[in-house]
C-alpha cells in the first residue's frame, strides 16, 4: 500500500492519494477531513469513481451538503439546539431549521485539519475543538485514521479526548454511486442488518421510539431494489420522499457485514463494518440538482450509510448516550469493503 502527497491549494488544502496493488485508489483532503475521490474496480475490469464531489479540492469550500465529510462534534440532529449535560443547558446553532445538524454553521465539515501521518496506505489528521465551539462544552481533541488495504477495505479509525464531558457521535458522510454516473440509486440492491428503525417526525428528530421494519418499507433484511417500495411523488417532494432514517443494527461483532449496497450495472459491491450502534440510510432526498461537481447531482443521485450513535441522545435519556466524559477516550470503527459480483 502507499500513501502519496499530491498537492496543496493556496487555501492550505492537501491533496493525499491511497494506493494499492490491486488499483483501487482513494484520495483524501485535509479540508473536513474528507473523501475527495474513490476509484474501484468494476465487472468490466475498469475502474469507477463511486464518490460524489468536485474536480478540485478547493470547490469543496462551497456549499455542499457535507459530501464526504467527517461531522461533528455530534452527526445528526439535536432537537431544538440544546440540551442539558450536568444540570447545565447549552445552547447550540440552529442550522436545520428550528434545530442543530452535523456540529453547526461551522462544524468538522469546515475546518481544516493537521496532517501528523501520511505513509504505508494510512493518513492521520487532527482537530482540536476548543471549548464552546458551536455551543458545546470542553476542548475536543480529535484524530481520524483512514487505511486502504489489499482487500479493497477503507477503514475509518475514530479517537477523540476531552477535558470536560461532552456529547461526541462523528460519522463520516460519504455520498456513494456504485454505477459511476450519478443518475439514479434506485437500482441499487442494498441489504441492512437492523429489525428496528429509530421513528422520526417530519423534521427528522426521533419521536424516542423504535419501530420494527417488519412488514414495511424500511425492511432490508433481504438484499432488495432501493426503490422497490418506493412511490415518490411526481414531481419529487424534495426531502420528503425515499430513505432517511436511523437504522438499529442488530448485535454484532465488528468482524460481522452490517450492511450491503450492490450495483447490477457495474457489479461493485460495497460491504459495511462497523462497531457503533446505528447505520443512518439516506437516499439523496435533498439533492435537486443546483450543486454541480464531477456531475450534476439530482434528486436521489447517491446514497449514504452514515454509521454513528443514536440520533439526538443528549435529549433522548432511554437511548444509549453519546456523552464522551472527561479523559476518557471516544474510539469508533467503520469500514467499507469493495469487491465485484
Amino acid at each position: 500500500m502507499q500513501t502519496t502527497f499530491i498537492s496543496t491549494s493556496p487555501t492550505g488544502i492537501s491533496l493525499y492519494e491511497l494506493s494499492n496493488a490491486r488499483g483501487m485508489r482513494v484520495r483524501v483532503i485535509n479540508y473536513g477531513a474528507r473523501l475527495f475521490s474513490m476509484h474501484v474496480p468494476t465487472r468490466s475490469g475498469d475502474f469507477v469513481d463511486v464518490l460524489a464531489g468536485f474536480d478540485t479540492p478547493d470547490e469543496f469550500r462551497g456549499d455542499n451538503p457535507y459530501f464526504n465529510a467527517l461531522v461533528g462534534r455530534v452527526a445528526n440532529r439535536i432537537a431544538s439546539g440544546r440540551f442539558t449535560l450536568d444540570g447545565r443547558t447549552y445552547r447550540l446553532a440552529h442550522n436545520d431549521g428550528p434545530n442543530h445538524l452535523h456540529g453547526g454553521l461551522e462544524g468538522f465539515d469546515r475546518k481544516l485539519w493537521t496532517v501528523v501521518e501520511a505513509e504505508d496506505g494510512h493518513i492521520t489528521m487532527r482537530y482540536v475543538s476548543p471549548d464552546g465551539e458551536e455551543g458545546y462544552p470542553g476542548t475536543l481533541a480529535v484524530t481520524v485514521t483512514y487505511t486502504l488495504d489489499e482487500s479493497n477495505a477503507l477503514s475509518l479509525d475514530y479517537e477523540a479526548t476531552a477535558d470536560r464531558a461532552t456529547p461526541v457521535n462523528l460519522t463520516n458522510h460519504a455520498y456513494f454511486n456504485l454505477d459511476g454516473d450519478f443518475r439514479s440509486v434506485l437500482s441499487h440492491e442494498v441489504s441492512i442488518a437492523a429489525d428496528r428503525v429509530i421513528a422520526a417526525d417530519d423534521l427528522l428528530i426521533p419521536t424516542g421510539e423504535l419501530t420494527p421494519v417488519a412488514g414495511t418499507l424500511y425492511d432490508f433484511r433481504t438484499p432488495h431494489a432501493v426503490g422497490a417500495y418506493l412511490t415518490p411523488a411526481h414531481p419529487p417532494v424534495i426531502g420528503k420522499d425515499g430513505y432517511d432514517i436511523g437504522y438499529v443494527l442488530l448485535p454484532h461483532a465488528v468482524s460481522t457485514p452490517v450492511a450491503t449496497a450492490r450495483s447490477v450495472v457495474t457489479g461493485v459491491c460495497m460491504t459495511v463494518y462497523t462497531d457503533r450502534p446505528v447505520l443512518q440510510f439516506y437516499t439523496g432526498n435533498f439533492l435537486d440538482g443546483t450543486v454541480v461537481g464531477k456531475h450534476p447531482y439530482p434528486y436521489q443521485s447517491a446514497f449514504c450509510m452514515e454509521t454513528q450513535g443514536y440520533s439526538d441522545a443528549p435529549n433522548q435519556p432511554h437511548f444509549p448516550s453519546v456523552t464522551l466524559p472527561a479523559g476518557e477516550t471516544y474510539r469508533a470503527h467503520t469500514s467499507y469493503v469493495f469487491s465485484v459480483d
